[in-house]
């Protein structure tokens, strides 16, 4: 295995474990036992996924799958909190409508992420774009996904929600 596919294994299953693994991964094979030392009981968490780039497992954003994941987690186990997902930089094309997405990946395929942005939405996650990946890319707000919202620059909303006590998730 080859150093970058081992390295995407580990990230993918660090992140699995940040949910729980849920259905991050298939069921594991039949091995020895676990003894789990410190249990994982989450009341409230504040949690931001800086989407700055591209990570996939397959053609699946590695990022919105753990917004997915740790959105089930909540609602199964009544934890309270908010999962903001902001979108800039290397990241920031996967918000754009059908007709932006095209333009700016040059396809016509439309955006094959509006559905799983849709599904994010509809669990609660709040969904972010950066401002100045828009204007460096020359988007407006008529090019986004229905009901995404802008922020006034990714790396200050970063720093604000850390400071309001969000923990920040780099998928």
């Amino acid at each position: 295995m080859t150093p970058s596919i081992r390295q995407f294994f580990v990230n993918i299953l660090g992140a699995a474990a940040l949910v729980g693994c849920g259905s991050a991964l298939a069921a594991p094979p039949a091995g020895p036992a676990i003894h789990v030392d410190i249990p994982v009981r989450l009341k409230h968490a504040d949690v931001v996924f800086n989407m700055d780039h591209r990570a996939f497992a397959g053609d699946l954003p590695v990022g919105m799958h753990y917004m997915d994941l740790l959105a089930q987690r909540y609602k199964k186990q009544s934890i309270r909190g908010k999962i903001i997902g902001v979108f800039h930089g290397d990241g920031a094309y996967m918000v754009l409508d059908d007709r932006a997405y095209d333009a700016a990946r040059h396809v016509s395929t439309g955006n094959p992420y509006a559905g799983l942005i849709a599904h994010l939405r509809a669990q609660g996650v709040q969904i972010e774009e950066c401002r100045v990946s828009m204007m460096a890319h020359h988007w407006g707000n008529s090019d986004l996904l229905p009901g995404v919202l802008v922020n006034g620059g990714a790396v200050a909303r970063l720093i604000q929600l850390h400071q309001e006590g969000y923990a920040q998730i780099q998928p």
